[in-house]
């Protein structure tokens, strides 16, 4: 039965919720390969729900790059990050987060610095793999983080070069089966961006924060690497 209203749209966008929740695990855990496509008609078949979340989903999560959308041909799993794709997301991350991370800290309030240093404490306790269902609020913190300080920043276009990267920051992740891996570095690394707001050293804000970046970097690119070999 149709619903119509005020009554019907909030059942609608959960269930348009749970459906881009119910694809972003399966892509993540590899259910659906790398390059292969993805049937709106299968897939509305198989979650037992209309087309219309379907789409939606895939509209989302095309903005995450998990997904691709080629006129005429519908939608595919995008490929594998290569190590080249790896080393220019990093690139492209080096050019905008510090700059996000000093001006953040040139306002940095005694709040925002709880705020951080919550997402650090949800790091530290949360699972970390291999499934998407053990990392996703890993995975969530970590966003959390770098996504508080794109918005401390105050700056509109920053922030949306920064969100333009969506899901990318995190697909070198997908596929492995290896869940998170760098854990251990990746809260030391927060954690040193963290002392430096509640230091109030916007330098130190930046400098920290390019080398987490520079971190990551190194690690996804060993993984890129054993993985293609």
């Amino acid at each position: 039965m149709t619903t119509s209203g005020s009554a019907g749209t909030p059942r609608r966008l959960m269930l348009a919720d749970h459906v881009y929740d119910e694809l972003l695990g399966s892509l993540v855990d590899g259910k659906y390969p790398p390059g292969s496509p993805l049937s709106i008609d299968g897939l509305s078949r198989e979650l037992d729900v209309s087309q219309t979340p379907i789409r939606e989903a895939l509209a989302r999560l095309e903005s995450t790059g998990l997904v691709r959308r080629t006129a005429l041909k519908g939608y595919r799993v995008a490929p594998l990050f290569t190590t080249a794709d790896l080393a220019d997301l990093t690139e492209a991350r080096m050019v905008i987060e510090p700059v996000n991370a000093f001006r953040a800290c040139e306002r940095v309030t005694d709040g925002f610095v709880d705020q951080l240093r919550q997402t650090i404490a949800d790091l530290a306790s949360s699972p970390t793999g291999p499934s998407f269902t053990e990392f996703r609020a890993y995975w969530a913190a970590d966003e959390r983080f770098h996504q508080l300080i794109a918005e401390h920043a105050d700056n509109a276009f920053l922030l949306s070069a920064y969100e333009a990267l969506g899901g990318q920051i995190q697909r070198f992740r997908l596929f492995a089966g290896l869940g998170v891996t760098d854990a251990e570095h990746a809260i030391a690394e927060h954690s040193a961006i963290l002392d430096a707001f509640a230091a109030g050293d916007s330098e130190g804000a930046r400098e920290a924060m390019k080398r987490h970046i520079g971190g990551v970097k190194g690690r996804s690119l060993n993984e890129s690497i054993d993985r293609e070999t």
